[in-house]
């Protein structure tokens, strides 16, 4: 049974890149099965000076970096074909071979401009209303998408094969899409001949990366290769699971992998829940340890919490138990990955949220309905914090004490072994011996 799931354990943006990139030399087939453009999967590494190389992806895995890794898009992903061939030639320009070595279900759902257009006018709307009500999407068209594959009414790759049907398709859309854009939103509305013609030229470019990625990973899992699951953003934002409706349109958790791939869910061996050693946020919606405090900030800056694809200021603050005990719950998580232990170096005394405190009484139950989330206050527990950089630290037992106590009290809450400790965001600052974060 050799497919392992990388998920976000809590709100996105918890180094789901690094961590893939880390395990990608020890698997055949890294596949990404839900999200869109709107995911940024960071990979840090030292280049030849001495300094920092970054890149952040997208839509393309997280495994391209290895070459001897084939990369799949799932059909569970939504494409922008523009934002997907850009990323492609930057990879290329660093010298990395992509032919032949990325594969597009030819059953993922395009993101049109329609949605795009739809999605920034709904934005406005709510904002205009109040800020409450806006969601905070990053504006590329995602949920809109989306909703149009539950309506069986999106266009998917294997739509650009004709350009006939893909036409007829994007008339019938477009005749209803217009009428709201123009009669509802004030936005001028959209040609289908000009969409056409610059969908048929997409689908020239990526004609050579497309198939069908599901019989592609089914048989090679009947080969015995190693398919390492990717996930985009974070549990606390899956459609079903997270704090609705300030969620992402898709499922991030673990149920998203078999029908974002098309693999059986008796393949899967190994789910790997990734958490910020705090919490972050980014847009609207409950959070209940968040420090609108000099700490919060303290985290933002010394954390980088800007978001790698908006640029957008993240939300932060303590490490939330209640919300991790959840998540892996629903993903059954067999392992965990704590990232950016580092960045909690100087902090002290640090908070734990063990508990919440809702209507008079305490509970460790996570209401994922926003209304009743905004209400919860968080209860704490309060753990010695170090003085110490971690940052170049390679082995669990060279970690301060106080640092393994973090983290052997988060294995104690959770019942769930800590398997890798990232204490920077290179590929080389990464602590591999954690033996459950056993305190010395």
């Amino acid at each position: 049974m050799p497919v392992s799931i990388v998920i976000g354990s809590q709100w996105g943006d918890e180094g789901k890149g690094k961590i893939v990139d880390l395990l990608s030399p020890q698997v055949d087939i890294v596949a990404r099965y839900q999200g869109g453009a709107n995911a940024g999967h960071t990979i840090v590494w030292e280049n030849q000076e001495g300094g920092d190389d970054e890149f952040v992806l997208h839509l393309v895995p997280s495994g391209i970096f290895h070459e001897r890794v084939t990369c799949v898009i799932g059909n569970g992903v939504v494409l922008d074909p523009k934002a997907v061939l850009d990323e492609i030639e930057k990879i290329k320009s660093l010298g990395i071979d992509v032919e032949g070595r990325l594969k597009i279900s030819h059953n993922a759902h395009l993101i049109m401009p329609y949605h795009k257009a739809i999605e920034a006018a709904q934005e406005e709307e709510r904002a205009a209303a109040s800020d409450d009500d806006a969601i905070g999407t990053t504006g590329r068209g995602i949920g809109p998408a989306y909703t149009d594959k539950s309506a069986r009414t999106g266009i998917r790759v294997v739509d650009l094969l004709e350009e006939e049907v893909l036409r007829q398709k994007l008339r019938r859309s477009l005749e209803e899409k217009n009428a709201i854009l123009r009669d509802i939103y004030d936005v001028e509305a959209l040609d289908v001949d000009r969409i056409v013609d610059e969908y048929v030229e997409f689908d020239q470019r990526i004609d050579d990366y497309v198939t069908d990625t599901s019989k592609y990973l089914c048989n090679s899992l009947d080969q015995d290769a190693r398919v390492l699951a990717e996930g985009a953003q974070g549990s606390l934002l899956d459609l079903d699971f997270g704090s609705y409706p300030y969620v992402t349109s898709s499922h991030p958790t673990a149920g998203g992998c078999c029908t974002g791939l098309g693999v059986p869910p008796t393949e899967i061996d190994r789910v790997l829940g990734i958490a910020k050693a705090y919490c972050t946020r980014v847009g609207n919606g409950p959070f209940p340890t968040e420090l609108e405090t000099e700490a919060g900030e303290r985290l933002r800056q010394k954390g980088g919490e800007f978001g790698a694809t908006t640029g957008r200021p993240r939300r932060c603050g303590w490490l939330d138990l209640v919300a991790l005990r959840y998540t892996s719950m629903v993903n059954g998580f067999n392992e965990l990955a704590v990232t950016k232990l580092d960045i909690l170096s100087g902090m002290d005394p640090l908070k734990v949220c063990t508990q919440y405190r809702y209507d008079g009484t305490t509970t460790r139950r996570f209401p994922s309905e926003a209304q009743t989330l905004n209400r919860v206050e968080p209860i704490y527990k309060t753990l010695p914090g170090w003085e110490q950089d971690i940052s170049d630290v390679q082995h669990i037992q060279d970690l301060p004490s106080e640092a393994r106590d973090y983290l052997a009290f988060i294995e104690e809450y959770l019942d769930v072994d800590i398997g890798l400790v990232s204490n920077g965001p290179r590929r080389s600052q990464i602590i591999t011996d954690v033996q459950h974060a056993t305190a010395a």
